[in-house]
């Protein structure tokens, strides 16, 4: 099977296990994996604290200003994605140098053009999934800034009811979609950097897919970042000449 798609065994096993290693990391981000809370659904939960707190305000620029930042970083992704996708067209017209180069290389194990090809239309498609994620992202941070003209404006009490719950909460729930695509199109960008171990040698392969994996559970898990967002401000430290006396009180 291997010799008909022009790859070895190893490929195969070293691709499976990227695979792999790629479901695994999205499950356990979505918090369907580990009972730890991730950086991602931490950033949910402040999605829906925004969408609330939205609702409480009769004048709406700093929500609009925070869905054109998000819209902006999105189209940039996708414009990257899609520059990106171009220049692995360019390195399908220079196989024979590339491949040359690569049987150099001290770890590079042998490859031929068609094998070489075949990785680089790989990472096409991974670079185009996280285009089609980022642009789908884009079009649904516009439908939640629709959404958001949406939700009436609060008059007392009055906004407590349940047309403009229901207007929050779908508000809500778009914004976490379309963090869910770009999140999506961010992981797809991350593994394409794991992914080009692979033309260098399938244990190369294996072994930058781990570091990667490394890397994005301690950003998910374990970073300053998510700690930012689900910790608890320090205690107040007393400023000069308002310490408490450590002595009993003698009175």
């Amino acid at each position: 099977m291997g010799d008909s798609f022009h790859l070895s065994t190893a490929d195969l096993v070293a691709l499976g296990f990227f695979l792999f290693v790629w479901v695994l990391h999205t499950l356990a981000s979505d918090g369907k994996l580990v009972g730890r809370m991730s950086l991602t659904t931490a950033m949910n939960v402040q999605r829906q604290a925004w969408m609330r707190n939205m609702a409480e305000r009769e004048v709406r620029i700093v929500d609009t200003a925070i869905m054109a930042g998000l819209q902006q970083g999105t189209a940039f992704f996708a414009s990257s994605s899609l520059i990106a996708i171009g220049g692995c067209f360019a390195l399908l017209g220079a196989s024979d140098q590339v491949v040359s180069v690569l049987s150099d290389l001290p770890l590079g194990a042998t490859s031929s053009r068609s094998a070489f090809q075949m990785k680089v239309f790989g990472l096409v498609l991974i670079l185009a999934y996280s285009f089609f994620k980022f642009g789908w992202a884009y079009r649904l941070f516009n439908y939640c800034s629709i959404l958001i003209g949406a939700v009436p404006i609060p008059h007392g009490e009055a906004s407590r009811n349940p047309v403009s719950e229901t207007a929050v909460w779908r508000a809500a729930r778009m914004n976490m979609l379309a963090g869910k695509h770009f999140n999506s199109g961010m992981r797809g960008v991350f593994f394409s950097i794991g992914y080009l171990g692979w033309f260098v040698d399938p244990k190369v392969f294996v072994l930058s897919t781990l570091l990667l994996l490394a890397v994005l559970v301690r950003r998910q898990f374990f970073s300053a970042a998510r700690q930012a967002v689900i910790g608890q401000p320090p205690e107040p430290t007393p400023g000069p000449g308002k310490s408490r006396s450590m002595r009993p009180d003698s009175r």
